[in-house]
């Protein structure tokens, strides 16, 4: 009880830190996955590059049903948690699992059936289109370790336990920085499996967090446990899951939705500026983790609250979460304009790539302030159980507004100018969660 207790009494930037800061580094080091696989990838080739960044929209596919349900089943835990129901806890958690599993069957029989037709239609180069069709099979057919490794590292969360969190994805991430050269360059003996490597590497890695999550839940998580002997699915209960799941599932997938859009428009004038892309959106990810950190700190924190009647402390989370996440963007901003060659030479940038991706992370840079402050309220919202406000905000950031601007910048003035779109789409996003987000605070009387 001490770890569910500390979310209504610690001191708010205290409990800020404890929570958030593992789960800053839990995404940080998961992002390292992607980032990992890009930079060993790079060096088989350009062609492999473009590969993993066309599959990479899949794989964001499956994070976005993963961790969309998940945070449905987070935010009613720790509701549940804090309102001191625990049969109903014990519910939640096994509808959870259940719930990962039926996600982790509908993408093993998409891997199967549905890789070909995704690999056409974004490429007819050979080269290309056999190394994605090779990575996007081997990250479907085994994606169990992404569905129950998540569900079981929300599990900790909802009560608290960020640390234990953060352990079972270290894990995972160092397995997959350890077997990447190993596999992809064939040390120690090993064949050099370049791509094929590549996939495989992740998703060991990703089965080996999902062991220490369920491990670590066993032994150190008495409140959220799965029962199956005589459970009942619960109509209600999936009502509220997906009540904050469904649209943090669609607001997860947006990012697929985009990256996908803009591939296949930046794929028109040349293979480089959609590796470059790629490439973007992975660091863009890796530094935007601080971010999410405090957002999905936000859930439980707020949720707990929103159950236990505190609504002064949920305003307190506000107050201290979104100077935090300007201050993080702001530093993004200053890296991603000083040493943009640096960054991109992590991946073996070639000199066209530098010509055309130099100026574009020091435009797109400039929108990172707004989109914190988009971030933490929707995170906010998803632990009062609205999910809509993070769907509605990342929907006009990533794609209603960002995917039509890319195409008409383009083709008007060209590609060096498509950039631009992201001033327009991530300034609006923040002004509609602003007002939503008081809208919301209002109805569920915390203002």
């Amino acid at each position: 009880m001490e770890q569910n207790n500390k979310m209504g009494t610690m001191p708010m930037p205290s409990l800020v830190v404890n929570m958030s800061l593992p789960l800053m580094i839990s995404l940080l080091v998961q992002s390292l996955y992607n980032i990992v696989d890009s930079i060993f990838v790079a060096k088989v080739g350009e062609s492999a590059l473009t590969a993993v960044s066309l599959a990479f929209p899949v794989q964001l596919l499956m994070i976005a049903v993963s961790v969309g349900t998940s945070v449905g089943i987070n935010a009613l835990l720790s509701r549940s948690i804090g309102e001191k129901k625990y049969e109903k806890t014990t519910n939640i958690a096994t509808t959870g699992l259940m719930l990962a599993l039926a996600g982790m069957l509908v993408f093993m029989v998409l891997g199967i059936s549905c890789t070909g037709f995704f690999v056409n239609a974004f490429t007819k180069d050979e080269a290309i289109g056999a190394y994605c069709g090779q990575y996007l099979r081997i990250c479907m057919l085994f994606c169990a370790g992404t569905f129950v490794g998540t569900m079981f590292q929300r599990f900790l969360q909802s009560v608290g336990n960020t640390f234990d969190s953060m352990l079972s994805l270290v894990a995972g991430a160092v397995t997959n920085l350890i077997l990447d050269p190993i596999l992809i360059f064939g040390l120690f003996g090993l064949p050099a499996t370049g791509v094929w490597g590549a996939a495989t590497a992740t998703v060991i890695g990703q089965w080996v967090s999902a062991a220490v999550a369920v491990m670590l839940n066993t032994v150190h998580n008495p409140t959220v446990k799965v029962k199956l002997i005589g459970y009942r699915p619960d109509k209600g209960t999936l009502l509220q899951i997906y009540r904050v799941g469904l649209p943090t599932i669609i607001t997860q997938a947006l990012g697929s939705v985009m990256v996908s859009a803009v591939n296949a428009i930046l794929i028109s004038f040349s293979p480089t500026a959609v590796a470059f892309f790629g490439i973007y959106y992975k660091l863009q990810n890796f530094l935007f983790m601080p971010m999410n950190g405090l957002g999905q700190a936000a859930i439980p924190i707020v949720g707990y609250n929103y159950g236990a009647k505190k609504p002064g402390r949920i305003l307190e989370v506000l107050k201290t979460m979104i100077p935090a996440a300007i201050t993080i963007s702001l530093i993004m901003t200053i890296v991603f304009c000083v040493v943009p060659s640096q960054l991109l030479q992590i991946f073996s940038a070639s000199e066209e790539m530098l010509e055309l991706g130099v100026p574009a992370l020091r435009t797109i840079s400039v929108t990172f302030v707004f989109a914190s402050v988009t971030m933490i309220l929707g995170y906010s919202m998803s632990g009062l159980g609205n999910g809509l406000v993070n769907m509605m905000g990342t929907a006009l950031r990533q794609v209603v507004l960002l995917v039509p601007g890319v195409y008409l910048l383009s083709h008007q003035f060209g590609v060096e100018y498509s950039w631009y779109a992201f001033w327009v789409s991530e300034i609006l996003a923040a002004v509609y969660a602003i007002f939503a987000s008081v809208k919301e605070l209002k109805r569920k009387q915390v203002l």
